[in-house]
């Protein structure tokens, strides 16, 4: 069955569709928190009544780049920090298709930062899911764009010089439309904000608190937590950007002097995505690019005559 023909099809969807008929062994380490990323993803998937052949789950390098591995859809493992290219693409090609990017934080925050930045600028209609363990974990324990000041590594054997990024306050300045922390340890949340950042109209981003234990020791374990929603002491406006900023900043400050916050900082409404804007202006068609590719009818354009108009 084909991402054609399966969108909008309804069916009973269970966790288990979403799992490979031969299940690879996993291997992440044990206790490893990548776990829990992909249980939510199966979890609200299966809440959302999606199926495997409507989902388009593009991941970059890095142990996080396994989890389409062990998520039956469709997949797409790419380069080092280059998952957010190739998942635009897509979806720019099939506005129906539910497009799911995931990477690391050097991945996403480091390798892909520039890409990170432009896709939430351009609001994609995208979750991006960062599996965010403070370390580049897959090549063995190296100083990430989220390791704290001081952090020593193979990499930085004196200590990091360098004060760590601020991933929520960098997706909101750049025009996220929709930004949540959780952590592995917390699954209920976990599910519950990755629903709705696939949800979400817009780039939704979700820096994905996940332990590492082989690598990052250093690294808190993520609890107790605190999520922000459930809390009299956090209260304000998730659609006022300037207060939203505020929380933001307190919570990424807290992370590193052993408070964890967690919850939904930023959502957005109504504003129109790019795939809309370039429809609107009739930059794309209305009917998905990628079904000209089946039709054997059409009438394809040659990229010398495009030059015409340039001449």
């Amino acid at each position: 069955m084909s991402a054609f023909n399966a969108i909008g099809e309804k069916r009973e969807v269970e966790r288990e569709d979403f799992t490979p008929g031969i299940e690879p062994q996993a291997t992440w380490c044990p206790g490893c928190g990548d776990f829990s990323v992909l249980k939510a993803l199966k979890g609200a998937m299966t809440d959302l009544g999606k199926n495997p052949e409507e989902v388009l789950v593009a991941t970059g390098i890095g142990c996080s780049g396994k989890l389409n591995s062990y998520f039956d859809s469709y997949g797409i493992h790419t380069l080092h920090g280059r998952a957010l290219p190739v998942a635009r693409a897509a979806k720019l090609a099939n506005p129906d298709l539910e497009v799911v990017a995931a990477g690391g934080d050097g991945d996403g925050y480091g390798i892909g930062g520039n890409h990170f930045m432009h896709t939430a600028r351009e609001n994609h209609d995208m979750a991006y899911i960062v599996f965010n363990n403070e370390i580049f974990g897959l090549t063995k324990g190296q100083t990430s764009p989220t390791s704290p000041k001081g952090h020593k590594s193979k990499t930085q054997p004196h200590g990091s010089a360098k004060d760590p990024i601020r991933p929520l306050s960098l997706a909101l300045t750049s025009g996220a439309s929709y930004v949540a922390r959780t952590a592995a340890v917390n699954p209920n949340q976990a599910q519950e904000i990755v629903k709705e950042a696939i949800e979400h109209d817009g780039f939704a981003h979700v820096d994905f608190l996940t332990q590492c234990p082989t690598w990052n020791k250093d690294a808190k374990q993520y609890v107790p937590y605190i999520d922000i929603q459930q809390n009299d002491d956090y209260d304000f406006d998730v659609t006022d950007r300037k207060e939203a900023a505020e929380m933001m900043y307190e919570t990424e400050s807290a992370l590193y002097e052993g408070e964890v916050l967690t919850g939904r900082f930023y959502r957005e409404e109504g504003r129109r995505t790019y795939g809309q804007e370039k429809r609107a202006h009739g930059d794309m068609p209305e009917e998905p690019l990628a079904e000209r590719y089946h039709d054997d009818d059409y009438e394809w354009e040659r990229s010398y005559d495009l030059l015409d108009a340039h001449k």
